[in-house]
This record gives structure tokens, C-alpha cells and sequence, in this order.
């Protein structure tokens, strides 16, 4: 269906970048760009990267729009593909996520935005050719879904998560599967958060914490403009069945806006956007919250949150004078991003952003106090050179997507591939960019 080929290159970082990277004097990525297949460049669509040992999975929409799963060993260029009965339109939203369960079987689930689910499952462990359609899970609340997500409990069960309602009605379901039996039930009997026709929770996690904790944290959205999100919430759970607040209060599910834990009491119009809210730890084990928000001049600024003894404490880090004044529906550009805090060393955390205006940088935390005690460079998620678009067709960006599986020791996988950007999830007018190439980047830092 598909050939591959290779191309190696080597870049060479300057001093300065190695010191802030890896604290060495110098340092080389070999970099190994490994064709998958064209694809479709219309609009921007999530793919999936999944290494487990030495295999390697794809999920993607090809040239044609059809969803497609691409597996090859490690160190081989020669691909294997599987063209499954699903076609993507121009909704954004309708990405594509895998995982392997504990017998080996693939699971795949995507192309969903408010639809019937739609779900496939190899019958032959890390066989893509086994891929069969299974229509229900547990057979009710399966008729509206986005958002769909794998979670591997503490125990090592495999947990699936989704939206079941529309933006601004809808409510967060799970579910647990059982290897033995191939079946499905419910994790909890209730919804985890329930809207109650009047809203719908955002979620970010659940995030396993170096606590033993997994945390949630999620916005409340009143209707599909996205504008209209309010009220960032708070949660966690041990085993991810009995829930607690921050101060250890247990939840009588399902969580509800009445009785959510409010981090921040964000108001609707208030510059807070579901997809920018970020879990993060510090080196004592202790949970941040990364968000945004208007402040009182009504520019956007990216806060801090961290829970003390007298309740959250917030943080302001940015100082922006630039309103992203988002609002209406459907998949939107953002215009400002942000990662989740990690212990810079020192007694700092270190924060990712990129802006619209501003650019892409990092701040150093002062692990403490949440102020700003310095400034780095942007880590780059793809190497030098990789991250500049190669279509000539006006618009076109890159994009990429983490590797969600465990590659070997030292080696670090990343989908790249270019499209136009989202459109609000309509059709465009005039003419679509020819296929763009999907590549697996691999890229290995040596000292």
C-alpha cells in the first residue's frame, strides 16, 4: 500500500542551548525521519503514536480521509496497514487514540464528536489485521460521544473515558474492561461529573501524581461557546472509584457543580478555555495548576494555583499586555499554550508557554512562592530543522504528536506531519492542499 524510506541527519547544538538542555559542554542529536504514508492536509486532526516493545503503531486518517493503522518492528522501515471502515469529515475534534491491553490486544477509538461510539479491537495480540468493530461497550449512554480516552489504573486495568452529551449538556463516563471475559462495564455506576443538562465538565487527567494520588482538575462550560467556561474544579483518587477533595473530603458521586471543589471561581466570559488547564507537580509531591485567565484590565495572564493549609493560593506569572478574546463555537486556534510545572532544580519550577505575541519561552518558579525568579529558552519538540513547514501550499503548519507508549531507553519517537489549521470545523472553499507526508521522527541525544 505504502513504502518507507530513511533519512539521517545530524544536527549540532550550540553551547548555550546544551547547557540549558542537558548541562554538558556539548552535545548531538542523530535523527531519524522515517516515512509512514500521505495523509490528509486539509485541516488539522490529532494522530496517535504508540510504541510497545519492539513494535510500533500509527493511527491516522490517510490521503483519502479513511481511518488507518500503520505498525511496523522497531529499526524497520517496512510498514503494515490496516484501513479500517471509518471516515474522518471537518470536525477537529475527532482525533484518534490507541493503547494495549494487558493480553496484548490493541484498542482504538476516534472519529467521534456527539456521534454513536466508534470503536475497533484486534482479536491477535499486536495484530492490526485482527481489527474488528465493536459497536458497545456496556450498551447505554454510547449514542453521543467525544472525547474519548485510555486510562491504566493502579492495578493495571484498562479504564476508557468519555463525553457522553454535547458541549454545555453532557456528562463524564467510565469504564473498566475485563481481559478474560473481552467485556465492558461501568467503573462507577453514576457519571463522574454530571452537567445536569445544563453544563458539561473539560477535564485534564486523571494525572497519577508522585503522591499515589491521580488528580483532575477540569473547567465548567454553560453552552458550546467557548467562551462560557467558568469555575476551574478540582479533584483526586486513589484507585480512581472513590474520589476526595483537596482537603481529603469525599465526594458523593457524581460531582456536580454544586458540590465541586472550586480552585479558582473563574466567571463565564471569564478568559479561562477548556485545554489550557494543566497538572503539575513540584519536587515536595505537590500538585499545580496552570491556567489562564483575564485580570482586572482584561488581558490574558497565565496563573498559578497550589493548595496550603488555608486553601488554594494563586499566582500570577505573566504579565501580557495582549487579550485573547476567544469566543463562539467549534475547534478554534489557540493563541496561547502552556505546559504543566516540573522541578527545574534550585528550589525552581519550570513553566513552557508559547503566544501569540510574546513567543515561546519558559519561566523558572520560584518553587515557594510561584513568582517568577528567571527565564529559558523553549524546548522544541521536534530537532532543529524538522519543525519548519515544506509545503508550498499557503497556510500550512506542522504538527506532531507525542509517542504515548514506552520506547527503549534513551530514544525519543515524534509523529510529525503538516495541514492546514482548524476552521472552526466547517468545510473550506476553494481548493485543499495535496497529501502531506506523516513521518516518525526518531531522535536519540548523545553527550
Amino acid at each position: 500500500m505504502f513504502s518507507g524510506h530513511t533519512v539521517v541527519r545530524y544536527v549540532f547544538m550550540s553551547n548555550r542551548l546544551l547547557l540549558i538542555a542537558l548541562a554538558a559542554p556539548w552535545w548531538v542529536i542523530a535523527q531519524k525521519a522515517v516515512d509512514v504514508a500521505p495523509v490528509w492536509a486539509g485541516h488539522h486532526v490529532q494522530f496517535d503514536l504508540l510504541t510497545h516493545g519492539d513494535r510500533q503503531f500509527v493511527a491516522f486518517y490517510d490521503a483519502e480521509r479513511n481511518m488507518t493503522v500503520a505498525a511496523r518492528t522497531l529499526g524497520s522501515t517496512k510498514w503494515q496497514f490496516a484501513r479500517l471502515p471509518s471516515k474522518v469529515e471537518w470536525d477537529s475534534h475527532n482525533s484518534l487514540t490507541m493503547t494495549i491491553d494487558r493480553d496484548g490486544q490493541i484498542h482504538l477509538a476516534g472519529n467521534m464528536h456527539v456521534v454513536p461510539l466508534i470503536y475497533f479491537r484486534t482479536t491477535r495480540k499486536l495484530d492490526i489485521a485482527s481489527f474488528e468493530r465493536v459497536r458497545s461497550m456496556v450498551g447505554r449512554n454510547e449514542a453521543r460521544c467525544t472525547y474519548p480516552r485510555w486510562i491504566h489504573s493502579p492495578g493495571g486495568e484498562l479504564i476508557f473515558t468519555y463525553r457522553d452529551g454535547s458541549s454545555g449538556a453532557g456528562d463524564q463516563i467510565y469504564n473498566i474492561y475485563d481481559e478474560k471475559t473481552r467485556a465492558w462495564k461501568r467503573l462507577i455506576e453514576t457519571p463522574l461529573i454530571d452537567g445536569q443538562g445544563l453544563m458539561n465538565a473539560y477535564p485534564h487527567g486523571p494525572v497519577p501524581g508522585p503522591d499515589g494520588y491521580h488528580h483532575l482538575v477540569w473547567t465548567w462550560r454553560d453552552t458550546p461557546d467557548c467562551s462560557t467556561n467558568h469555575d476551574l474544579s478540582y479533584a483526586r483518587s486513589r484507585d480512581l472509584v472513590s474520589w476526595e477533595s483537596s482537603a481529603g473530603k469525599p465526594y458523593r458521586l457524581p460531582i456536580r457543580f454544586d458540590n465541586a471543589e472550586v480552585v479558582d471561581a473563574v466567571p463565564v466570559h471569564g478568559g479561562m478555555i477548556n485545554g489550557n488547564t494543566k497538572i503539575g507537580f513540584d519536587s515536595k509531591n505537590r500538585v499545580v495548576i496552570t491556567y489562564h485567565k483575564f485580570d482586572a484590565r482584561g488581558f490574558t495572564q497565565l496563573m498559578a494555583a497550589r493548595r496550603d493549609a488555608e486553601g488554594w493560593r494563586i499566582r500570577t506569572v505573566s504579565d501580557w499586555a495582549h487579550r485573547w478574546d476567544f469566543q463562539g463555537n467549534g475547534t478554534i486556534e489557540f493563541e496561547v499554550t502552556h505546559g504543566a510545572v516540573r522541578p527545574a532544580g534550585g528550589g525552581r519550577l519550570r513553566l513552557d508557554y508559547s503566544h501569540v505575541k510574546y513567543g515561546s519561552g519558559a519561566w523558572l518558579l520560584d518553587e515557594e512562592t510561584l513568582t517568577v525568579a528567571g527565564k529559558e529558552v523553549a524546548e522544541q519538540s521536534l530537532p532543529a530543522g524538522m519543525d519548519k513547514v515544506e509545503s508550498s501550499f499557503p497556510g500550512m503548519q506542522v504538527n506532531t504528536a507525542a509517542d504515548e507508549g514506552k520506547p527503549p531507553k534513551g530514544v525519543r519517537y515524534t509523529l510529525r506531519w503538516e495541514t492546514l489549521g482548524r476552521n472552526r470545523d466547517r468545510p473550506r472553499k476553494g481548493p485543499t492542499p495535496p497529501p502531506s507526508m506523516l513521518r516518525v521522527i526518531e531522535s536519540k541525544p548523545e553527550r
